[in-house]
């Protein structure tokens, strides 16, 4: 899966696996603004085969695998 965001939009989510839509294909300036997205939108990437994201600045992963499932 490529990242190609804007260079202000560091943080970005890695999937287990790609949703094919380019979802996850996006950055944010923020961590905030990447995890509200992620609450909205992580009902469809369910339905889409995604299970599991990781968050990313830039590199440096800073949590996950995180489950996209719900017990």
């Amino acid at each position: 899966m490529s990242f190609s965001a804007a260079a202000n939009a560091t943080w970005h989510w890695v999937g287990d696996r790609d949703p094919g839509d380019g979802a996850l294909d996006q950055g944010f300036p923020t961590q905030g603004e990447a995890e509200s997205w992620l609450g909205e939108v992580y009902p469809d990437l369910l339905a889409q085969g995604v299970r599991a994201v990781s968050l990313h600045e830039a590199d440096r992963t800073v949590y996950g695998p995180m489950s996209l499932e719900v017990d």
